[in-house]
């Protein structure tokens, strides 16, 4: 009995520590999960659920094949018609936008529906079936409605293609109004722009295309061949200054030794000893476009009843007595009338010559002058009965010949630089003044900085006439570089060279190698004459040991020989006016 007392009393005892044991492991269990579940609860109030979940790009989509076809076909259209339509949509000017907006009214709600196609399509990634065909529809008509043909080039541009040997892009001459199928297009692809077909040129900055230039050429144009000359109107965005030299067998554009009448024996090179003329035979070549051919009808129409005025130094006079061969063709005229007192040119008492001339072509009534101005600005005695008297330089003022007769000029070319010295200054007794009163500003004693100063100023002064004269074309010349080698023009510098092209025959600079000229224009009704990198490589063309100072021990590597390089400046001019 007591043996069997205690069998139980030690199973009841094995049975209590096998139940503690496994309330225990219950109880760790539970503190486990307890624990994990707090760790999950804090993970899912600190990050989004999709942490949890792989990329997007790896999770499997199941679509069916129609799905993928109806994704794809959209894509591959509107990058068809984006470039169909780019090429083929023709210029759309401001007034016809106007025109668009009147007559199209009935189109904008529908514009609006498109524009809500395209910000669905940014924001979910893809279109719905519905708007897929919705834009499939659109962009089928775009392209049927897009014109298959192009325009037959003209007589007069084949021609210039066969002359240039290249193509030049121009602007359509008829413009059409888009249809309201372009119109959505242009909303939902929001990158295809109703555009112009862009001209293969190369445009400069502060090179602007001036209307009244447009619609004179192409006034011109019709006048001369019946027809609108695609080029002249192309050329109104030329970077002339930006080309090479070519040999043309067809140059010069007159003789210099028949120039008599308009040329100074000082700079007719045919008149001198010099032998070697191949300097004559060049012709200026844009890189980007043609450069319209100097003709002297042609400019005696452009200029009728106007007044052309060069204004500057000597090489503002060589510009002058340039154009007077070109348009002569270097032969005397004798309906050329001297009409110089019409603007005060008459030879003072003593005097060895006047301050400028004029002469008038009747037939057309078409005036050139020039006026001597080796600084550009207004040069006064301070004792006018005292020969010997110094002379006031007002910096800040324009000559007084622009003062007095821009009313009667239609085309001005100014220039000045190379009187810019201190030997200039003294030899000439001026003195500059500012504000009316001797200068005291140290910043303008340095003679480079007045120089820009006074360039500065009367460029300003013209561009502010311009509302005044509104058809008055103004140019600023910029500097024509010298080439003395070894020394000055009164020490023994020297430009022997005679070969053409030897340092160069290309310029690709875009800006002007005249820092000066091209700063002063900048926000002016003053355009740029550039012409400094294009006659720098033309070392050869000047007078050098064969002129006149020649004999005196000093060359001429200033001046030009004319017909030469001046010629080219006023081929520039022609095509900018």
């Amino acid at each position: 009995m007591k043996s069997r007392t205690a069998h139980l009393l030690e199973f009841f005892f094995r049975m209590k520590r096998g139940a503690l044991k496994r309330s225990a492991r219950h109880i760790s269990v539970v503190l486990v999960v307890l624990v994990c579940a707090t760790v999950g609860i804090w993970t899912w109030d600190s990050n989004p659920t999709t942490a949890f979940l792989p990329p997007e790009s790896r999770i499997l989509k199941l679509e069916t094949v129609a799905e993928e076809k109806a994704e794809k076909i959209p894509t591959a259209q509107n990058t068809e018609t984006k470039d169909s339509y780019s090429s083929a949509t023709p210029f759309v000017n401001k007034e016809q936008n106007k025109e668009d907006q009147t007559d199209n009214k009935d189109t904008e709600q529908k514009q609006k529906q498109v524009e809500e196609v395209s910000v669905s399509e940014t924001n979910q990634g893809k279109p719905s079936p519905i708007e897929e065909k919705h834009l499939e529809r659109v962009e089928h008509e775009v392209i049927v409605s897009e014109p298959k043909h192009q325009k037959t080039p003209t007589s007069e541009e084949k021609n210039l293609e066969q002359i240039e040997h290249e193509v030049i892009a121009s602007e359509p001459k008829h413009q059409n109004t888009p249809t309201s199928e372009e119109n959505k297009l242009k909303q939902v692809t929001q990158e295809v722009f109703v555009g112009e077909a862009e001209p293969n040129t190369t445009h400069i900055e502060n090179t602007t295309s001036d209307p009244e230039n447009k619609t004179l050429a192409t006034e011109e144009a019709k006048k001369d061949n019946g027809s609108t000359s695609t080029a002249s109107i192309v050329n109104q965005a030329c970077n002339y200054a930006k080309g090479k030299w070519v040999v043309d067998k067809h140059r010069p554009l007159y003789s210099g030794r028949r120039c008599k009448p308009w040329l100074a024996s000082m700079w007719a090179c045919r008149l001198m000893q010099r032998k070697d003329f191949a300097f004559e035979r060049l012709r200026w070549q844009p890189k980007d476009c043609s450069m319209e051919n100097f003709e002297a009808s042609k400019f005696l129409r452009r200029m009728q009843d106007k007044t052309l005025a060069f204004v500057g130094d000597s090489l503002g006079r060589q510009q002058f007595q340039s154009m007077m061969c070109m348009i002569t063709g270097g032969k005397q005229r004798l309906n050329v009338h001297d009409v110089g007192p019409e603007f005060g040119f008459i030879t003072p008492r003593g005097g060895a010559r006047p301050g400028g001339w004029a002469y008038r072509f009747q037939e057309t009534n078409t005036t050139v002058l020039y006026h001597w101005s080796s600084t550009l600005c207004d040069i006064q005695p301070i004792k006018i009965s005292n020969p010997l008297t110094e002379h006031a330089m007002h910096l800040d003022r324009p000559p007084a010949f622009l003062r007095n007769y821009l009313h009667k000029i239609d085309v001005l070319v100014m220039n000045t630089g190379h009187h810019w010295n201190r030997g200039k200054l003294n030899g000439n007794r001026w003195v500059m003044h500012v504000n009316g009163v001797p200068n005291a500003n140290r910043k303008l004693a340095a003679l480079g900085d007045a120089k820009n100063f006074t360039i500065h100023s009367t460029v300003s002064w013209v561009s502010s006439q311009l509302t005044n004269h509104p058809g008055l074309k103004a140019f600023y010349r910029s500097l024509s570089p010298r080439h003395f080698v070894g020394g000055e023009w009164n020490t023994g510098g020297s430009c022997n060279n005679t070969t053409p092209m030897s340092i160069g025959k290309e310029v690709l600079q875009e800006e002007s190698s005249d820092y000066s000229a091209g700063h002063a224009v900048k926000g002016t009704g003053v355009k740029l004459l550039d012409v400094t990198a294009l006659s720098g490589v033309r070392d050869e063309g000047h007078i050098s040991r064969f002129g006149v100072s020649a004999s005196r021990g000093g060359q001429d590597c200033l001046h030009w020989c004319l017909p030469g390089v001046p010629d080219t400046w006023n081929e520039i001019l022609f095509a900018m006016i």
